[in-house]
């Protein structure tokens, strides 16, 4: 079978890239529009909504790349090595900003730092043979463990889950799971992992604090981050990760309903009755979601089976709008800029990590107020975007717009180019 690219789905992976762009990037963090910050703990805002529908791309994406669906040694290699090349550039963006080298400072160590993330980023995102790719993936996961658990004093509290860490985790899952299963054993898997995470985080007390319970810090989640994960979990937080252990296992849910709705693209059968497939099992899934909220509610930061259902309902249902619009309409008016950036999502989750911390560390004597020091990110938005804007939290707008604009234009010249950054 030949692989199929799906310009609605390329499109839909670049308005999720986009809108991370956005939220992730705000000129003040300070002044922002709460839709576009995270909700505080349960319910779900449009941001909560970024990191779902990557995985739910990721899982329709599975059986567009693999349609005859063989595995064998090889298949399970190349899996493998992606897997293991998300995991190492997701790490890589919480090890940044603790490198140290020599006792260097300021603008030195920015450039080591630099030097060394070129060469990471060449090494899991250059092409090689899949023996040095293993090679290459084996290795930096082995350094950053060593560094992490050495008790060299810059990297004892580094953080060793994250978003792209999730994401390898579920790969991996849900590729073996589409390769050497059937749809039915995939929809029971998922149904079991729903249900027993539910049963999970409601049923069985947690140890040392009692009842089970979804509150902030002390729910079960909580409780095996702060044991597995002691010391290296997310800034700010003491006993728990909202990429956590616990909370990965109904993420990969998400991956698996992509999956079904993958393979439902491939049915040989008219494309209007897959978008009304589409569209109602979308519904089916946000009334679901709604329903389970009730006693188990929408929660990003410990990723309930509640929120798998309403984030993959919301995301099927708009696939299948522009499933619709672009693969059988045909109306294509508007969406190049989203294509742009939806064939290229690797380097922009990489590069746009990297650049906001590089700009903070270039620190100077701020020259329009004396004694006053200031990195080179606030001065170009206190200085450059503030001033044209009486409401602060529309020119913290205007500071994430201004980053997806040189994204745009970055991102066009690739696309023009035709270079595409893969792991």
């Amino acid at each position: 079978m030949v692989k199929e690219r799906l310009i609605s789905l390329d499109v839909f992976r670049g308005l999720t890239i986009l809108l991370m762009t956005i939220v992730n990037n705000p000129g003040d963090w300070g002044h922002v529009f709460p839709p576009l910050l995270h909700a505080e703990w349960h319910g779900c805002t449009p941001t909560d909504l970024v990191f779902p529908f990557f995985i739910f791309i990721m899982g329709v994406a599975v059986p567009l790349a693999m349609p005859d669906k063989r595995y064998d040694d090889t298949t399970f290699n190349k899996i493998l090595i992606r897997s293991l090349r998300m995991l190492c550039l997701g790490i890589f963006f919480n090890y940044f900003g603790k490198i140290q080298f020599f006792g260097l400072e300021g603008i030195p160590l920015l450039i080591f730092r630099l030097i060394i993330t070129i060469a990471v980023g060449y090494a899991l995102m250059g092409s090689f043979s899949s023996k040095l790719k293993n090679i290459l993936a084996f290795s930096i996961l082995f350094i950053y463990l060593i560094l992490a658990y050495s008790g060299i004093e810059a990297y004892h509290d580094v953080r060793l889950p994250g978003v792209l860490q999730r994401i390898a985790v579920v790969y991996f899952v849900i590729s073996l799971l589409y390769l050497k299963t059937s749809q039915r054993t995939q929809i029971i898997t998922g149904a079991l992992l729903l249900i027993g995470y539910w049963a999970v985080m409601t049923l069985i007390p947690v140890p040392g604090i009692g009842e089970a319970n979804l509150d902030k810090g002390t729910n079960l989640a909580s409780w095996l981050d702060s044991i597995l994960l002691k010391g290296h979990m997310y800034s700010g937080t003491i006993t728990w990760d909202p990429e956590g252990v616990l909370s990965t296992i109904p993420s990969i849910v998400n991956g698996i309903i992509g999956l079904l709705i993958g393979q439902l693209l491939q049915q040989k059968t008219a494309k209007s009755n897959i978008a009304k497939k589409m569209a109602m099992t979308g519904i089916a899934l946000i009334i679901g979601g709604l329903l389970w909220n009730i006693v188990f509610p929408i929660n990003k930061s410990i990723w309930t089976s509640s929120y798998v259902l309403y984030t993959t309902g919301l995301a099927t249902t708009t696939l299948s709008i522009l499933y619709y619009l672009i693969d059988i309409a045909e109306y294509q008016k508007g969406s190049k800029l989203f294509l742009i950036w939806g064939v290229n999502p690797m380097i922009v989750f990489f590069a746009s990590q990297i650049i906001p911390q590089a700009l903070v560390m270039i620190q100077f004597e701020n020259p329009h107020k004396t004694g006053e020091n200031i990195n080179l990110l606030s001065y170009l938005y206190r200085y450059g975007i503030a001033p044209f804007f009486s409401n602060p939290m529309m020119a913290s707008f205007a500071g994430a717009l201004v980053y997806v604009a040189i994204w745009t234009f970055i991102l066009w010249i690739f696309y023009r180019n035709k270079l595409i950054f893969k792991v």
